[in-house]
Parts: C-alpha cells; structure tokens; sequence
C-alpha cells in the first residue's frame, strides 16, 4: 500500500510517499525561516497555504492509495492547512483518510529505522519536550516538561540574542568558543522547568557575560536535565535503549551526553537520522500506514492539544 503523508503541525510543510515496508519514494518539504520574532501562527499558516500545492504535487511521484495528515498536536492554523489540504487530496483521489498523532509519528518513524525493539524516547522540539516508552499496552508519559519545550527555549534565547528562527543551529554554533556558568537546574521528579532558566541566562546577558558562555552554560543545564530524567524513566521501565527523537535531537551536544549516558548503563543509544528526527512528513505517512485500518471517508478534526498518552496504541 502507498500513503502520502503530509505534514503541518509548526514551521514545517511537507509531503511524502511511502509504501508499506517503510520504503520513501518522495519526500518534500519546505520550512518557514524568520530573521528574529520566530513563529507568528497566521503568518506560518499563510505561508503553507502558499507552498502546500508544489509541495504536495511535488511529492505525488505514484498513486496513493491512502492519505495521512498530522492532526495534531501543534499550532491550530497550521494544522487546520494540512486537514484542509489532505481532505482535499483524498477526495480528488477517491481514496480514504486517517489522522495521526504528530508526537507518536516521530516515534515510530525512529522505531523504524533505528530498528529499536522498546526504547525510552526522549521527544525533543519546539513544542513538545516529553520521556516516552510503551508500557501496558500504550505510550505512557514518564516526564515531559511543566511550562516551555526546550526547542522553544533555544529559539527564544537566540531571539532575544538577535540569532533569527530557527535558534538551536545558531546557538549551537556560538557555544563552542565558551565555558560553563551555573544556571538554574530544575527537575521536579521526573519533570523539567524551562522558564528559570531562561529568565537568569537573559539576566546573565544584561549583567555583562559573555554571550558564547551563556549560550553554552544554557545548553549545557538544559539537557544535563533531559539526561537525567530520561536514565530514571530507563531504569524505572527496565529498558536498556534510548532512541532520541524531535529537531532538537540533532544538537551534537544532546547527542554526546545522551551516548554518555547509555555507555555508562551499558545501553543502546539510537539517535534519528536527522533529516527524519526533525518534522517530515515521511513519518506521517509511515504512521497512516500502521493506522491504515483506521482510515475512512469522513470528516477528520484537528485536535491542536492531543496528547502522546491519549493515543489508543491498537497497531503493536
């Protein structure tokens, strides 16, 4: 079976044919850049609207017998662009329609390649920072984030450095040339606090530190965070993988203590390629593809809110 995939949930807009062994046969995909105030959702939405047409077009390299669309979670004008558009495909193409979770799509699609048998995941992105693993017959949530995704404190500290959108590359590349300064660390549980962190890296900006170490010490406390609780949820659940997923999964930084981690518990360490942990489409239509029974003729709603833990897990 073929599905083409599309995807919408934030910055991103693409397309994708894949059949049923997982094979790509066409990936697309284009992404809304800003010089500095990052994400305006009618804007982002706009700018699909413009794009989605080529993309989609370009991406229909053989006939699809079914379509998938990212329902959620994610910003609601962006999402409502790929319905619209996969509800339109379908119906041209006569052929049924199912929508799926954005956050399990990138699990599953690490599953795939990686070729992990029951991992921890640790979802990384701009909106979604959550410790993941399948436990009683459903993705089950076992720390994520109370107030801000780490993405999104990446690019708002760039934003507030005059780095642009998106922030992590950027900040990234500034921290090589610095060194550490203690910020606030705050796990709570299995849980993590973004905001403190961001308020004492922006105040150490205004108090003169230099801004190669501040981005640096930022990244360094940020993911130190992620590290810890994601090693609880492997021994709480008794798994020795680690599969590393969202577009944050491609700081080298994250990577590095992450390998570390899992060397020291005699783990396996299963980063995603990178083109396929940050958003793509291949990973919707995979999803379509394991969801297919689902799939039908009918009016499919987004759902801007829909959490990992919500998702009846009916295709392992």
């Amino acid at each position: 079976m073929f599905c083409l995939g599309i995807e919408s949930t934030a910055h991103t807009f693409g397309a994708s044919l894949v059949d049923g062994n997982g094979s790509v046969l066409s990936d697309v995909r284009k992404s809304y850049k800003s010089a500095g105030k990052g994400i305006v959702p009618r804007e982002v939405a706009a700018w699909h609207s413009e794009n989605a047409g080529a993309i989609i077009e370009e991406a229909m390299v053989d006939g699809a017998e079914m379509v998938a669309f990212a329902q959620g979670p994610g910003i609601g004008n962006c999402l409502q662009v790929g319905s619209d558009a996969a509800h339109s495909l379908a119906e041209k193409l006569g052929v049924p329609l199912v929508g799926v979770n954005h956050c399990v799509a990138h699990l599953e699609i690490g599953r795939l390649f990686s070729k992990a048998r029951d991992p921890v995941f640790l979802y990384v992105s701009g909106g979604n920072t959550q410790v993941v693993a399948f436990e009683a017959g459903k993705y089950r949530v076992f720390g994520e984030t109370l107030d801000i995704g780490v993405g999104n404190l990446l690019d708002k500290f760039a934003r507030f450095l005059g780095l642009g959108f998106p922030g992590g590359p950027a900040l990234y590349e500034l921290s090589k040339r610095g060194k550490y300064l203690p910020l606030a660390y705050s796990v709570k549980g299995m849980d993590v606090c973004y905001s403190g962190l961001f308020t004492q890296a922006k105040q150490a900006i205004e108090k003169g530190a230099a801004k190669e170490d501040v981005a640096y010490s930022l990244q360094e406390t940020a993911f130190s965070m992620l590290v810890e609780v994601s090693e609880r949820a492997m021994a709480h659940c008794g798994k020795n993988e680690l599969l590393l997923g969202g577009g944050v999964a491609a700081s080298p930084l994250l990577q590095e203590k992450c390998r570390v981690m899992c060397e020291a518990r005699d783990a396996k360490f299963l980063p995603i390629e990178p083109k396929y942990a940050v958003d793509n489409a291949v990973m919707i239509a995979w999803q379509g593809l394991l969801e297919r029974k689902k799939a039908n003729r009918e009016k499919w709603d987004i759902r801007p809110y829909w959490r990992t833990d919500e998702v009846a897990v009916d295709w392992r």
